[in-house]
Protein backbone atom coordinates (compact mmCIF):
# COMPACT_ATOMS: atom_id res chain seq x y z
CA UNK A 1 0.00 0.00 0.00
CA UNK A 2 2.65 2.58 1.16
CA UNK A 3 4.10 5.12 -0.29
CA UNK A 4 7.03 5.82 1.99
CA UNK A 5 6.70 9.40 3.06
CA UNK A 6 8.29 11.22 6.57
CA UNK A 7 7.69 13.84 8.80
CA UNK A 8 6.42 15.29 12.06
CA UNK A 9 6.50 18.45 15.15
CA UNK A 10 7.15 17.61 18.70
CA UNK A 11 4.63 18.69 21.84
CA UNK A 12 2.94 17.14 24.80
CA UNK A 13 -0.56 15.52 25.06
CA UNK A 14 -3.35 17.00 26.79
CA UNK A 15 -4.66 15.38 29.47
CA UNK A 16 -7.00 12.51 28.46
CA UNK A 17 -10.95 13.27 29.34
CA UNK A 18 -14.12 11.41 29.52
CA UNK A 19 -15.90 12.46 26.17
CA UNK A 20 -19.31 12.79 24.55
CA UNK A 21 -18.53 12.50 21.19
CA UNK A 22 -19.91 8.92 19.98
CA UNK A 23 -16.47 6.88 18.72
CA UNK A 24 -14.10 9.37 20.75
CA UNK A 25 -13.12 8.67 24.50
CA UNK A 26 -10.94 9.38 26.93
CA UNK A 27 -9.85 7.40 29.99
CA UNK A 28 -7.12 6.99 33.20
CA UNK A 29 -4.52 6.14 30.98
CA UNK A 30 -1.61 7.20 32.92
CA UNK A 31 -2.25 10.88 32.10
CA UNK A 32 0.75 13.36 29.96
CA UNK A 33 3.72 11.16 31.16
CA UNK A 34 2.13 7.88 29.55
CA UNK A 35 1.74 9.32 26.21
CA UNK A 36 4.41 8.28 23.56
CA UNK A 37 5.38 10.61 21.01
CA UNK A 38 6.37 9.52 17.11
CA UNK A 39 7.35 11.64 14.00
CA UNK A 40 4.80 11.03 11.08
CA UNK A 41 3.51 12.71 8.61
CA UNK A 42 0.06 14.58 7.54
CA UNK A 43 -2.13 12.07 5.62
CA UNK A 44 -3.00 12.87 2.09
CA UNK A 45 -6.59 11.93 2.45
CA UNK A 46 -9.55 11.79 5.03
CA UNK A 47 -8.42 8.41 7.37
CA UNK A 48 -10.97 5.67 5.51
CA UNK A 49 -8.80 2.76 5.45
CA UNK A 50 -10.10 1.70 1.77
CA UNK A 51 -8.68 5.11 0.46
CA UNK A 52 -4.88 5.47 2.31
CA UNK A 53 -2.14 3.87 0.43
CA UNK A 54 0.94 6.06 2.20
CA UNK A 55 2.24 5.92 4.86
CA UNK A 56 1.28 8.91 7.13
CA UNK A 57 -2.35 7.93 7.04
CA UNK A 58 -1.71 4.20 7.54
CA UNK A 59 0.41 4.93 10.58
CA UNK A 60 -3.01 5.89 11.92
CA UNK A 61 -5.30 3.60 10.68
CA UNK A 62 -3.04 0.68 11.69
CA UNK A 63 -3.47 1.71 15.08
CA UNK A 64 -7.41 2.40 15.57
CA UNK A 65 -8.23 -0.37 13.72
CA UNK A 66 -7.97 -4.27 14.02
CA UNK A 67 -8.73 -6.18 11.25
CA UNK A 68 -8.92 -10.25 10.85
CA UNK A 69 -4.99 -10.12 11.49
CA UNK A 70 -2.04 -8.28 12.04
CA UNK A 71 2.04 -9.17 11.54
CA UNK A 72 4.11 -9.49 14.19
CA UNK A 73 7.54 -7.36 14.26
CA UNK A 74 9.32 -10.46 12.40
CA UNK A 75 6.06 -9.99 9.46
CA UNK A 76 4.34 -13.07 10.59
CA UNK A 77 0.37 -12.63 10.31
CA UNK A 78 -1.32 -13.26 13.84
CA UNK A 79 -4.96 -13.43 14.71
CA UNK A 80 -6.44 -10.27 15.86
CA UNK A 81 -10.20 -10.56 15.00
CA UNK A 82 -10.29 -13.50 13.24
CA UNK A 83 -10.98 -17.11 14.97
CA UNK A 84 -9.94 -18.94 12.15
CA UNK A 85 -9.86 -18.23 7.76
CA UNK A 86 -10.15 -21.82 6.05
CA UNK A 87 -10.25 -23.22 2.65
CA UNK A 88 -9.84 -26.37 1.09
CA UNK A 89 -9.18 -25.28 -2.92
CA UNK A 90 -8.16 -21.58 -2.21
CA UNK A 91 -11.15 -20.24 -3.76
CA UNK A 92 -13.45 -20.56 -1.23
CA UNK A 93 -12.79 -19.14 2.09
CA UNK A 94 -14.86 -19.49 5.41
CA UNK A 95 -13.99 -17.11 7.66
CA UNK A 96 -14.82 -16.59 11.67
CA UNK A 97 -14.88 -13.86 14.16
CA UNK A 98 -14.31 -13.29 17.28
CA UNK A 99 -17.76 -12.65 19.09
CA UNK A 100 -18.08 -9.33 21.77
CA UNK A 101 -15.90 -6.69 20.45
CA UNK A 102 -16.87 -3.35 19.84
CA UNK A 103 -16.46 -0.36 18.00
CA UNK A 104 -15.39 2.53 20.28
CA UNK A 105 -19.10 3.73 19.36
CA UNK A 106 -20.38 0.77 21.53
CA UNK A 107 -21.51 -0.75 18.42
CA UNK A 108 -20.56 -4.80 17.87
CA UNK A 109 -18.07 -5.86 15.14
CA UNK A 110 -20.21 -8.23 13.14
CA UNK A 111 -19.92 -10.18 10.04
CA UNK A 112 -21.56 -7.47 8.41
CA UNK A 113 -18.54 -4.28 9.84
CA UNK A 114 -16.51 -6.51 7.47
CA UNK A 115 -18.57 -7.26 4.37
CA UNK A 116 -20.19 -3.86 4.21
CA UNK A 117 -16.52 -2.22 4.31
CA UNK A 118 -15.24 -4.76 1.58
CA UNK A 119 -17.98 -4.07 -0.58
CA UNK A 120 -17.30 -0.23 -0.19
CA UNK A 121 -13.57 -0.09 -1.18
CA UNK A 122 -14.24 -2.17 -4.01
CA UNK A 123 -17.20 -0.53 -5.84
CA UNK A 124 -15.91 1.21 -8.71
CA UNK A 125 -17.85 4.57 -8.28
CA UNK A 126 -16.76 5.17 -4.90
CA UNK A 127 -12.62 5.03 -6.60
CA UNK A 128 -10.53 3.87 -3.64
CA UNK A 129 -7.23 3.85 -3.67
CA UNK A 130 -7.12 0.55 -1.77
CA UNK A 131 -9.96 -0.94 -4.52
CA UNK A 132 -7.07 -3.23 -6.16
CA UNK A 133 -7.13 -5.11 -2.81
CA UNK A 134 -10.16 -6.72 -3.18
CA UNK A 135 -10.34 -7.09 -7.23
CA UNK A 136 -9.74 -11.29 -6.58
CA UNK A 137 -12.95 -11.51 -4.79
CA UNK A 138 -16.07 -12.81 -7.23
CA UNK A 139 -17.82 -10.35 -8.99
CA UNK A 140 -15.24 -7.66 -8.60
CA UNK A 141 -14.95 -4.82 -11.47
CA UNK A 142 -12.68 -2.02 -12.55
CA UNK A 143 -14.80 -0.86 -15.13
CA UNK A 144 -18.28 -0.47 -13.53
CA UNK A 145 -20.41 -1.15 -10.34
CA UNK A 146 -21.15 -4.53 -9.80
CA UNK A 147 -22.04 -6.35 -6.30
CA UNK A 148 -19.32 -8.67 -5.00
CA UNK A 149 -20.88 -11.86 -4.92
CA UNK A 150 -18.24 -13.47 -3.91
CA UNK A 151 -18.98 -12.13 -0.25
CA UNK A 152 -22.04 -13.71 1.37
CA UNK A 153 -22.99 -13.09 5.65
CA UNK A 154 -23.27 -16.52 7.11
CA UNK A 155 -24.28 -15.28 10.54
CA UNK A 156 -23.10 -12.58 12.78
CA UNK A 157 -19.41 -14.31 13.72
CA UNK A 158 -18.69 -16.05 9.77
CA UNK A 159 -19.03 -15.16 6.57
CA UNK A 160 -17.49 -16.23 3.22
CA UNK A 161 -15.62 -15.45 0.15
CA UNK A 162 -15.21 -16.88 -2.87
CA UNK A 163 -12.46 -15.79 -5.51
CA UNK A 164 -12.42 -15.74 -9.17
CA UNK A 165 -9.17 -17.98 -9.09
CA UNK A 166 -7.11 -19.85 -6.45
CA UNK A 167 -5.00 -17.41 -4.28
CA UNK A 168 -2.89 -19.18 -1.68
CA UNK A 169 -1.94 -16.11 0.14
CA UNK A 170 -5.31 -15.11 0.57
CA UNK A 171 -4.90 -14.88 4.16
CA UNK A 172 -1.54 -13.46 4.06
CA UNK A 173 -3.22 -9.87 2.56
CA UNK A 174 -5.58 -9.47 5.44
CA UNK A 175 -3.65 -7.97 7.89
CA UNK A 176 -3.79 -4.70 5.07
CA UNK A 177 -5.48 -2.04 6.59
CA UNK A 178 -7.69 -2.27 3.59
CA UNK A 179 -9.33 -5.03 5.18
CA UNK A 180 -10.38 -3.30 8.37
CA UNK A 181 -14.39 -3.54 8.92
CA UNK A 182 -16.24 -0.58 9.66
CA UNK A 183 -19.44 0.73 11.66
CA UNK A 184 -22.48 2.19 10.22
CA UNK A 185 -21.35 5.18 11.27
CA UNK A 186 -18.85 5.56 8.47
CA UNK A 187 -21.47 4.92 5.75
CA UNK A 188 -23.57 7.73 6.29
CA UNK A 189 -20.90 10.02 5.36
CA UNK A 190 -17.36 8.31 5.12
CA UNK A 191 -15.58 11.73 3.87
CA UNK A 192 -16.97 13.32 7.57
CA UNK A 193 -16.14 10.16 9.09
CA UNK A 194 -12.34 10.32 8.03
CA UNK A 195 -11.86 13.27 10.05
CA UNK A 196 -12.90 11.37 13.09
CA UNK A 197 -12.88 7.91 12.52
CA UNK A 198 -14.26 5.03 14.84
CA UNK A 199 -12.55 2.49 14.97
CA UNK A 200 -12.12 -1.09 17.13
CA UNK A 201 -8.46 -1.12 17.19
CA UNK A 202 -5.48 -0.88 20.44
CA UNK A 203 -6.15 2.74 20.16
CA UNK A 204 -8.56 5.63 19.41
CA UNK A 205 -8.68 9.44 19.02
CA UNK A 206 -8.37 11.35 22.36
CA UNK A 207 -11.78 13.48 21.19
CA UNK A 208 -13.62 14.75 18.24
CA UNK A 209 -10.64 17.28 16.29
CA UNK A 210 -7.84 15.00 17.56
CA UNK A 211 -6.43 15.24 14.23
CA UNK A 212 -5.04 19.12 13.83
CA UNK A 213 -3.90 18.71 10.13
CA UNK A 214 -0.59 19.40 9.50
CA UNK A 215 0.39 19.49 13.12
CA UNK A 216 -0.28 16.18 15.23
CA UNK A 217 -2.86 13.81 15.70
CA UNK A 218 -3.68 12.62 19.76
CA UNK A 219 -4.71 8.88 20.33
CA UNK A 220 -5.43 7.07 23.28
CA UNK A 221 -5.68 3.56 24.42
CA UNK A 222 -8.96 1.99 23.86
CA UNK A 223 -9.25 0.02 26.68
CA UNK A 224 -12.11 -2.29 25.05
CA UNK A 225 -9.43 -3.50 22.56
CA UNK A 226 -9.47 -7.70 23.30
CA UNK A 227 -6.28 -8.28 20.79
CA UNK A 228 -3.06 -9.11 20.98
CA UNK A 229 -1.74 -5.29 20.36
CA UNK A 230 -2.48 -3.92 23.72
CA UNK A 231 -0.98 -0.78 24.34
CA UNK A 232 1.38 -0.72 26.97
CA UNK A 233 1.06 3.01 27.26
CA UNK A 234 -1.68 5.62 27.70
CA UNK A 235 -1.62 7.06 23.98
CA UNK A 236 0.15 8.26 21.19
CA UNK A 237 0.83 11.60 19.83
CA UNK A 238 1.80 11.57 16.11
CA UNK A 239 3.79 14.97 15.42
CA UNK A 240 3.57 16.17 11.65
CA UNK A 241 7.57 17.57 11.28
CA UNK A 242 8.04 20.32 8.79
CA UNK A 243 11.37 18.51 8.42
CA UNK A 244 13.06 15.34 9.46
CA UNK A 245 16.33 17.19 10.65
CA UNK A 246 13.78 19.73 13.18
CA UNK A 247 12.18 15.68 14.45
CA UNK A 248 15.72 14.43 14.61
CA UNK A 249 16.61 17.94 16.71
CA UNK A 250 13.44 17.12 18.93
CA UNK A 251 14.60 13.88 19.70
CA UNK A 252 18.14 14.30 20.80
CA UNK A 253 16.39 17.09 23.17
CA UNK A 254 14.08 14.15 24.54
CA UNK A 255 10.89 16.04 23.37
CA UNK A 256 10.06 13.89 20.68
CA UNK A 257 10.28 9.87 22.29
CA UNK A 258 9.96 7.59 18.95
CA UNK A 259 12.13 8.70 15.61
CA UNK A 260 11.62 5.96 12.03
CA UNK A 261 14.23 7.86 9.78
CA UNK A 262 17.42 10.06 10.47
CA UNK A 263 18.10 12.88 8.35
CA UNK A 264 20.94 12.88 6.26
CA UNK A 265 22.96 15.02 7.92
CA UNK A 266 23.00 13.08 10.61
CA UNK A 267 23.57 9.14 9.29
CA UNK A 268 27.33 9.66 10.14
CA UNK A 269 27.06 10.47 13.70
CA UNK A 270 23.75 9.59 14.77
CA UNK A 271 24.72 6.02 16.44
CA UNK A 272 27.24 8.24 18.37
CA UNK A 273 24.64 11.11 19.61
CA UNK A 274 22.33 8.26 20.29
CA UNK A 275 24.22 4.65 21.69
CA UNK A 276 22.29 1.59 22.49
CA UNK A 277 19.08 4.21 21.17
CA UNK A 278 19.87 3.82 17.79
CA UNK A 279 18.53 1.18 15.46
CA UNK A 280 19.91 0.05 11.79
CA UNK A 281 18.37 -3.05 10.53
CA UNK A 282 16.69 -4.03 7.10
CA UNK A 283 13.07 -2.89 6.25
CA UNK A 284 10.97 -4.25 3.63
CA UNK A 285 11.22 -0.21 2.02
CA UNK A 286 12.07 -0.06 -1.80
CA UNK A 287 13.05 3.55 -3.32
CA UNK A 288 12.27 4.69 -6.48
CA UNK A 289 11.53 7.70 -8.86
CA UNK A 290 8.83 6.84 -11.55
CA UNK A 291 8.47 8.65 -15.10
CA UNK A 292 4.34 9.05 -16.45
CA UNK A 293 4.91 7.65 -20.03
CA UNK A 294 2.07 10.53 -20.63
CA UNK A 295 4.94 13.30 -20.27
CA UNK A 296 6.90 14.27 -23.95
CA UNK A 297 9.90 11.98 -24.55
CA UNK A 298 9.02 9.44 -22.08
CA UNK A 299 6.54 6.82 -23.94
CA UNK A 300 6.98 3.99 -26.78
CA UNK A 301 10.62 3.25 -28.06
CA UNK A 302 12.27 7.03 -26.88
CA UNK A 303 11.16 6.41 -23.44
CA UNK A 304 11.77 3.01 -23.20
CA UNK A 305 15.70 3.71 -24.41
CA UNK A 306 15.83 7.48 -22.02
CA UNK A 307 14.68 5.57 -18.94
CA UNK A 308 17.97 3.12 -19.67
CA UNK A 309 19.71 5.86 -20.32
CA UNK A 310 19.02 7.64 -17.33
CA UNK A 311 19.37 4.57 -15.20
CA UNK A 312 22.76 3.64 -16.22
CA UNK A 313 23.72 7.03 -15.53
CA UNK A 314 23.05 6.96 -11.86
CA UNK A 315 25.87 5.75 -9.59
CA UNK A 316 23.74 4.24 -7.34
CA UNK A 317 26.44 3.06 -4.64
CA UNK A 318 28.48 6.02 -4.44
CA UNK A 319 25.28 7.99 -3.96
CA UNK A 320 24.47 5.57 -0.79
CA UNK A 321 28.07 6.11 0.22
CA UNK A 322 28.07 9.87 0.18
CA UNK A 323 24.29 10.75 1.20
CA UNK A 324 23.37 8.20 3.22
CA UNK A 325 26.81 6.98 4.64
CA UNK A 326 26.21 3.72 3.26
CA UNK A 327 23.01 2.96 5.26
CA UNK A 328 20.95 1.60 2.05
CA UNK A 329 21.67 -1.35 -0.25
CA UNK A 330 21.58 -0.13 -4.13
CA UNK A 331 18.49 -2.03 -5.89
CA UNK A 332 18.50 -5.20 -7.87
CA UNK A 333 14.78 -5.46 -8.78
CA UNK A 334 11.49 -3.80 -7.46
CA UNK A 335 10.40 -5.55 -4.23
CA UNK A 336 12.93 -5.95 -1.34
CA UNK A 337 15.89 -8.70 -0.10
CA UNK A 338 13.63 -9.27 3.23
CA UNK A 339 10.78 -10.79 1.29
CA UNK A 340 10.84 -14.60 0.69
CA UNK A 341 11.52 -14.86 -3.09
CA UNK A 342 13.61 -12.05 -3.57
CA UNK A 343 16.26 -12.38 -6.42
CA UNK A 344 19.44 -10.43 -6.93
CA UNK A 345 19.90 -12.37 -10.15
CA UNK A 346 17.36 -11.33 -12.51
CA UNK A 347 18.18 -10.88 -16.21
CA UNK A 348 18.27 -7.33 -17.34
CA UNK A 349 19.16 -6.46 -13.68
CA UNK A 350 22.42 -4.94 -15.25
CA UNK A 351 20.13 -1.82 -16.47
CA UNK A 352 20.57 -1.19 -12.87
CA UNK A 353 24.30 -0.72 -13.14
CA UNK A 354 26.55 2.12 -12.86
CA UNK A 355 27.71 2.46 -17.26
CA UNK A 356 28.00 5.90 -18.35
CA UNK A 357 29.30 5.08 -21.46
CA UNK A 358 25.92 3.04 -22.60
CA UNK A 359 23.63 5.82 -20.60
CA UNK A 360 25.01 7.89 -23.53
CA UNK A 361 24.61 5.67 -26.37
CA UNK A 362 21.11 5.14 -25.65
CA UNK A 363 20.27 9.04 -25.15
CA UNK A 364 21.85 9.61 -28.45
CA UNK A 365 19.94 6.47 -29.51
CA UNK A 366 16.57 8.27 -28.25
CA UNK A 367 17.41 11.40 -29.94
CA UNK A 368 17.38 9.90 -33.19
CA UNK A 369 13.56 8.73 -33.00
CA UNK A 370 12.98 12.82 -31.51
CA UNK A 371 15.46 14.85 -30.57
CA UNK A 372 15.13 16.11 -26.60
CA UNK A 373 14.02 19.41 -26.08
CA UNK A 374 13.28 20.89 -22.35
CA UNK A 375 14.31 20.19 -18.70
CA UNK A 376 14.30 16.77 -16.69
CA UNK A 377 13.12 17.61 -13.49
CA UNK A 378 12.67 15.14 -10.59
CA UNK A 379 9.75 16.25 -7.95
CA UNK A 380 10.23 15.07 -4.45
CA UNK A 381 8.25 16.32 -0.79
CA UNK A 382 10.84 19.33 1.25
CA UNK A 383 9.68 17.27 4.21
CA UNK A 384 10.54 13.95 3.77
CA UNK A 385 14.79 14.41 3.68
CA UNK A 386 15.09 13.70 -0.12
CA UNK A 387 16.80 16.99 -1.15
CA UNK A 388 20.33 15.35 -1.04
CA UNK A 389 19.71 12.29 -2.96
CA UNK A 390 17.73 13.90 -5.75
CA UNK A 391 20.61 16.54 -6.11
CA UNK A 392 22.98 14.12 -6.39
CA UNK A 393 21.05 12.32 -8.62
CA UNK A 394 20.15 14.98 -11.13
CA UNK A 395 23.54 16.17 -11.07
CA UNK A 396 24.58 12.48 -11.95
CA UNK A 397 21.98 12.87 -14.88
CA UNK A 398 23.31 16.22 -15.73
CA UNK A 399 27.00 15.36 -15.86
CA UNK A 400 26.57 11.91 -17.86
CA UNK A 401 23.87 13.00 -20.24
CA UNK A 402 24.28 16.38 -20.83
CA UNK A 403 21.45 17.80 -20.40
CA UNK A 404 19.34 20.43 -18.02
CA UNK A 405 18.42 18.67 -14.90
CA UNK A 406 17.10 19.29 -11.46
CA UNK A 407 15.28 18.65 -8.54
CA UNK A 408 11.74 20.05 -7.65
CA UNK A 409 10.55 20.40 -4.17
CA UNK A 410 7.44 20.37 -3.07
CA UNK A 411 6.81 21.24 0.40
CA UNK A 412 4.42 18.28 1.77
CA UNK A 413 4.21 15.05 0.95
CA UNK A 414 0.48 15.56 0.78
CA UNK A 415 0.80 18.11 -1.61
CA UNK A 416 2.99 15.89 -3.95
CA UNK A 417 1.06 13.29 -4.00
CA UNK A 418 -2.39 14.88 -4.72
CA UNK A 419 -0.52 15.94 -7.97
CA UNK A 420 0.38 12.30 -8.32
CA UNK A 421 -2.74 11.13 -7.32
CA UNK A 422 -4.37 13.26 -9.56
CA UNK A 423 -1.94 13.00 -12.64
CA UNK A 424 -1.39 16.81 -13.17
CA UNK A 425 2.44 16.30 -11.99
CA UNK A 426 4.68 17.50 -14.86
CA UNK A 427 7.77 16.02 -13.54
CA UNK A 428 9.38 12.79 -12.55
CA UNK A 429 8.70 12.15 -9.29
CA UNK A 430 10.15 10.05 -6.16
CA UNK A 431 8.25 7.21 -5.62
CA UNK A 432 9.04 4.79 -2.32
CA UNK A 433 6.77 1.72 -1.09
CA UNK A 434 6.63 0.33 2.43
CA UNK A 435 5.11 -2.97 2.57
CA UNK A 436 1.94 -3.71 3.47
CA UNK A 437 2.42 -7.28 3.91
CA UNK A 438 5.53 -9.77 3.34
CA UNK A 439 5.12 -10.82 -0.54
CA UNK A 440 6.78 -9.94 -3.58
CA UNK A 441 3.38 -9.89 -5.35
CA UNK A 442 2.65 -6.56 -2.68
CA UNK A 443 5.50 -4.56 -4.20
CA UNK A 444 4.60 -5.39 -7.84
CA UNK A 445 1.08 -5.65 -8.42
CA UNK A 446 -0.34 -2.91 -6.65
CA UNK A 447 1.81 -0.17 -8.89
CA UNK A 448 2.66 -2.07 -12.24
CA UNK A 449 -0.34 -3.58 -12.67
CA UNK A 450 -3.08 -1.72 -14.94
CA UNK A 451 -5.40 0.37 -14.18
CA UNK A 452 -4.19 -0.67 -9.84
CA UNK A 453 -4.70 2.13 -7.30
CA UNK A 454 -1.09 2.74 -6.93
CA UNK A 455 -0.01 2.51 -10.45
CA UNK A 456 0.59 6.58 -11.24
CA UNK A 457 2.90 6.16 -14.04
CA UNK A 458 -0.09 4.86 -15.77
CA UNK A 459 1.98 1.87 -16.81
CA UNK A 460 0.22 -0.86 -18.78
CA UNK A 461 1.63 -4.03 -20.61
CA UNK A 462 -0.59 -7.36 -21.15
CA UNK A 463 2.70 -9.44 -20.24
CA UNK A 464 3.36 -8.39 -17.31
CA UNK A 465 -0.83 -7.88 -16.73
CA UNK A 466 -0.47 -11.84 -17.35
CA UNK A 467 2.43 -12.72 -14.94
CA UNK A 468 0.81 -10.99 -12.04
CA UNK A 469 -2.54 -13.67 -12.44
CA UNK A 470 -0.40 -16.73 -12.85
CA UNK A 471 1.26 -15.72 -9.13
CA UNK A 472 -2.09 -14.81 -7.50
CA UNK A 473 -3.54 -18.08 -8.75
CA UNK A 474 -0.17 -20.21 -7.79
CA UNK A 475 -0.73 -23.27 -5.82
CA UNK A 476 2.70 -22.90 -3.99
CA UNK A 477 4.70 -19.62 -2.93
CA UNK A 478 7.47 -20.80 -4.75
CA UNK A 479 5.65 -20.70 -8.45
CA UNK A 480 3.97 -17.76 -7.07
CA UNK A 481 7.56 -16.41 -6.88
CA UNK A 482 8.51 -17.76 -9.52
CA UNK A 483 5.86 -15.55 -12.00
CA UNK A 484 6.40 -12.07 -10.22
CA UNK A 485 10.52 -12.68 -10.80
CA UNK A 486 9.35 -13.59 -14.60
CA UNK A 487 7.05 -10.37 -14.75
CA UNK A 488 10.18 -8.43 -12.98
CA UNK A 489 12.08 -9.62 -16.04
CA UNK A 490 9.56 -7.51 -18.42
CA UNK A 491 9.88 -4.64 -16.08
CA UNK A 492 13.90 -4.01 -16.01
CA UNK A 493 13.39 -4.09 -19.69
CA UNK A 494 10.16 -1.45 -19.39
CA UNK A 495 11.17 0.10 -16.06
CA UNK A 496 7.52 1.73 -15.28
CA UNK A 497 9.84 3.21 -12.29
CA UNK A 498 13.73 3.97 -11.82
CA UNK A 499 14.49 1.73 -8.88
CA UNK A 500 17.03 3.47 -6.60
CA UNK A 501 17.74 1.51 -3.33
CA UNK A 502 16.38 -0.59 -0.57
CA UNK A 503 15.60 0.96 3.00
CA UNK A 504 17.13 -0.04 5.91
CA UNK A 505 14.98 1.28 9.20
CA UNK A 506 17.14 3.80 10.41
CA UNK A 507 16.09 5.81 13.68
CA UNK A 508 15.78 5.75 17.38
CA UNK A 509 14.33 6.52 20.80
CA UNK A 510 14.54 9.27 23.82
CA UNK A 511 15.98 8.59 27.17
CA UNK A 512 12.32 8.65 28.47
CA UNK A 513 11.11 5.44 26.57
CA UNK A 514 11.99 1.66 27.03
CA UNK A 515 10.65 -1.17 25.16
CA UNK A 516 11.11 0.01 21.16
CA UNK A 517 11.57 -2.06 18.47
CA UNK A 518 11.13 -1.75 14.48
CA UNK A 519 9.16 -4.44 12.76
CA UNK A 520 10.00 -6.14 9.58
CA UNK A 521 8.32 -3.02 7.47
CA UNK A 522 10.81 -0.10 9.35
CA UNK A 523 7.66 1.15 11.75
CA UNK A 524 8.10 1.06 15.87
CA UNK A 525 6.10 -1.51 17.01
CA UNK A 526 4.39 0.66 19.36
CA UNK A 527 2.23 -0.37 21.36
CA UNK A 528 4.99 -2.14 23.01
CA UNK A 529 7.13 1.21 24.07
CA UNK A 530 6.57 2.12 27.77
CA UNK A 531 7.59 5.20 29.57
CA UNK A 532 10.30 5.89 32.21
Amino acid sequence: MRFKKLGLAAVAVAAAVTLTLSGCAGGSNGGNNNIVSVNGSEPQNPLIATNTNEVGGGLIIDHIYAGLVYYDADGKPVNDMAESITSTDNINWDIKIKSGWKFTNGEEVTADSFVNAWKYGALFSNAQLNSYFFDAIEGFSYEKDTELTGLKVVSPTEFTVKLSSAQSDFPLRLGYSGFVPQPKAFFDDPKAFGENPIGNGPYMLAEKGAWKHNVDINLVKNPDYKGGRVAKNGGLKIVFYATLDAAYADLLADNLDVLAGIPDAALKTYKDDLGDRAVDQPAAIFQSFTIPARLAHWSGEEGKLRRAALSLAINRQELIDVIFNGTKKPARDFTSPVIAGWSDKLEGADVLDYNPTKAKELWAAADKISKWSGKFELAYNADGGHQGWVDAVTNGIKNTLGIDAAGKAYPTFAELRTKVTDKTIKEAFRTGWQADYPALANFLAPIYQTGAGANDGQYSNPAVDALFAKGNSAKSLEEANKAYQDAQVILLQDLPAIPMWYGITDGGWSTKVSNVKYGWNGVPVLHEVTKN
